[in-house]
């Protein structure tokens, strides 16, 4: 997976999109909370980082979830798993 910026922002705005249909990512902020911008339930957020996991390969371990907050932290989450090849890394996960 390219890892570059603008290929990720695009990648999770995609996915973001599926689960939330009226999502307009010209008017996201990517310093404030992706939740309330797109009002989404903790449902929603699950199934989003569940997305994410598997479209990218990225573990996100639950003691994570507390820091993706906003855009921003979930581009540099998921940049830095995959700069550092943890992607599927065994044990990552429940970490």
């Amino acid at each position: 997976m390219n890892t570059d910026r603008q290929t990720l922002t695009e990648t999770v705005l995609s996915l973001l999109g599926a689960i939330a249909p009226e999502l307009e990512p010209a008017l996201l902020s990517p310093e404030r909370p992706l939740r309330q911008q797109v009002d989404l339930d903790s449902m929603d957020w699950l199934n989003f980082l569940i997305s994410l996991h598997q479209r990218l390969g990225v573990d996100i371990a639950e003691s994570d979830y507390a820091r993706l907050v906003c855009l921003n932290d979930v581009l540099d989450y998921v940049q830095a798993r995959l700069a550092a090849g943890a992607a599927g890394a065994p044990g990552e996960a429940g970490a």
